[in-house]
This record gives C-alpha cells, structure tokens and sequence, in this order.
C-alpha cells in the first residue's frame, strides 16, 4: 500500500501544477472558471496562491550557453541542446515540489554516485554521475529541477558537472 501512496502524490502535484504544458498553471482557469469545482481547496491543501503558480522557464537558451560554457539551442519547452549534450529545466509550484521533493532525492540516492545539499534556497540537492547532473531547488519562486546530460567537456573536467549545476542553481530566480 506504502508503494501506491508516492505515485498517487505525484500524481497529484503534476495535476496541480500543469506539468506538460508550455504555459504557468494558473487559477480559475477552464470551464469551472467561475466556481470552486476542481480547486485545490477540494484536496485540503494549505496553498498560498503564489505558492501554487508554476513559474515560466527561467533561461533562454542564451543563458544557458554562457553558463555552460558551450552553444545550445532552445528545443523548445524548457529543454535546450547541441544535439547530443542536453539541459532541460522542469519547473513546478512550490507546493509541488514539496509534495515530490523527498522522493526525488530518494530517487536520486540510487540513481547518482553523489548526491549532496546544494545550499541554495529552501531545500535542494546536486546529483551528479559521470556522465549527468541533477539538481532540485525550491524556493519563493517555485520549484526547479535541473539536468545536464552528455556534456562531453563537463564530464572531462574534474568536479565539471557540479559546477556548472551551481552556476545553474544561482540564476535560477528566488
């Protein structure tokens, strides 16, 4: 039963949050725009409103390439390339990202050889395996979950990927 009760969160906060669309979740809007049907006050969440709003993409892919240190494209939907290298940001309300943001971490504990406090924010951690990165952060903003991958220069240079994920992680809005 403990196994059906992580899926069901998560479930829970992508619905919340609009995960998927291009656009920030926003309130009241659709058909039951005008009444409480369908909010979250039906699921007894404590949410502040700006707790709730995912925030947009928070990097063009001009950013993304000066911080990295090497020619991306934007692919659209928060995800930029060259190709093989990519970087894609997933961005969430604050409030989902408290529900999923344990389990993430324990997802992370087995996938990463590494897996450390970032320090940024509310609560976050880096990531990092030889060849990916990952870093979660929540914060007054939203929350944000980072990956780097194939990155071919990064992961040549020692401590490569954990840079460039603390470079990502401070210019993520606060």
């Amino acid at each position: 039963m403990r196994r059906l009760i992580l899926p069901v969160l998560l479930a829970t906060a992508l619905a919340l949050t609009g995960c998927g669309d291009s656009e920030p979740a926003t309130r009241g809007a659709g058909p039951d725009a005008g009444s409480d049907a369908g909010s979250d006050a039906d699921l007894d969440l404590p949410v502040d409103g700006a707790d709730a709003v995912r925030p947009a993409c928070p990097f063009t892919a001009e950013q993304v390439t000066g911080i990295v240190g090497q020619q991306l494209d934007d692919k659209g939907n928060c995800s930029f390339g060259d190709g093989i290298a990519l970087l894609t940001v997933t961005t969430a309300s604050r409030v989902a990202g408290e529900m999923t943001y344990d389990y993430q971490r324990q997802q992370a504990d087995q996938i990463y050889q590494s897996v450390t406090d970032l320090g940024v924010g509310d609560k976050s951690y880096l990531a990092v395996k030889d060849i990916e990165a990952e870093a979660v952060v929540i914060n007054g903003a939203g929350s944000f979950t980072v990956t780097l991958s194939s990155f071919q220069r990064l992961g040549a240079e020692p401590d490569g990927y954990a840079q460039a994920m603390r470079k990502l992680a401070d210019a993520l809005p606060n």
